[in-house]
């Protein structure tokens, strides 16, 4: 498996709410709901730090399960995530530009 690395899509606006880290897509409005792992990803998610890194670092400590697991389950949501433009991934480091208005962290 390749190195992965994952940023947020600038263009989505992004809020913690009630603990829940709700996000409204750019591209059609649409709404989605966080979970604790997905949020955990998306805070992580600065485009220069490998996926790898962020589950040991961040999501195994967090969570009771193994590290080959919780990668291959991260890669998964990360590519679900990409693909409805939430987030981006890439094999190299993605430079990500100043947030823009309206996108919290």
């Amino acid at each position: 498996m390749s190195r992965l690395y994952v940023s947020r899509n600038p263009r989505v606006a992004a809020r913690i709410l009630d603990g829940e880290m709700m996000i409204m897509s750019g591209r059609d409005s649409s709404l989605f709901t966080l979970n604790r792992t997905a949020t955990i990803l998306w805070q992580s998610a600065d485009g220069v730090t490998p996926l790898e890194r962020i589950v040991e670092q961040r999501i195994c400590p967090e969570f009771d399960v193994e590290p080959a697991q919780a990668l291959q389950d991260a890669e998964t949501l990360a590519r679900e995530l990409a693909r409805h433009e939430i987030m981006q991934i890439s094999e190299e480091p993605l430079l990500q530009p100043h947030s823009s208005p309206g996108v919290g962290r």
